[in-house]
């Protein structure tokens, strides 16, 4: 197994459990102890953990960027479950905005059924997975390439406004009755709401671990959503 997917394995056992102990997971992965502890270390720095003595506690990742390999791999089977219930939302011949999360990605993977579609992204990952679909159009926005293969900046804004859309579907960082939706990066938030001014209807998907959590800046109220695609009740 590689260091990565331990990794996320060990995350998804955090959002389960809330703790875990350092001596059950090198006995499960058959690692040293210190192994562990640099797992631990580097979910602790991206926000997923707090080390406490001999194992972690589930940390808050709201208010952080974690990298796409990881966001791509965690909570992979609410991902694929939202994503198949959205796809149940988009019509063939629709015009769609799509957000750079790894959520709108697997929706876009659920959607290759689909006919003469047009998307609309800052997403560099989304257009590679949908570069061999036939009889759609992708458009990918300009901007500034952030690691997570995200375009953001005022070059992206530029050409999001210039669109008109049926739908536009996206992912946060955290939703509350109170607060709205939120995400942790300002660059991402001006995004969103840009295409949320662009859109007939707005669809926001997310997981279950989002809900009642508050992130560093707003993208929306509630109200401003029509649709909410989530894995619980």
């Amino acid at each position: 197994m590689l260091a990565i997917e331990r990794k996320n394995e060990i995350l998804d056992k955090l959002r389960a459990e809330q703790r875990v102990l350092v001596s059950d997971l090198a006995a499960y992965y058959h690692v040293t102890e210190e192994t562990i502890r640099r797992d631990l270390d580097k979910l602790e720095k991206e926000g997923y953990a707090t080390k406490t003595y001999g194992g972690a506690i589930l940390g808050n990742s709201t208010k952080t960027d974690l990298s796409y390999t990881i966001r791509n791999k965690t909570n992979v089977e609410a991902k694929n479950q939202i994503a198949t219930i959205a796809s149940r939302l988009i019509e063939d011949g629709d015009h769609l905005m799509l957000d750079d999360s790894s959520t709108s990605l697997y929706l876009a993977k659920k959607l290759k059924e689909k006919k003469n579609l047009t998307v609309i992204t800052n997403s560099v990952e989304l257009v590679v997975e949908l570069s061999d679909v036939e009889g759609w159009t992708i458009l990918l926005t300009g901007g500034r390439l952030k690691p997570e293969s995200a375009l953001v900046g005022d070059q992206t804004q530029q050409a999001l406004r210039r669109y008109h859309v049926d739908k536009a579907v996206m992912s946060c960082k955290g939703i509350d009755l109170e607060s709205g939706v939120t995400d942790s990066s300002e660059f991402h938030s001006q995004t969103k709401q840009s295409m949320l001014r662009c859109a007939k209807t707005r669809i926001l998907i997310l997981d279950s671990s989002k809900f009642d959590k508050i992130s560093f800046i707003d993208i929306a109220p509630l109200d401003v959503f029509d649709t909410i695609v989530t894995n619980a009740a």
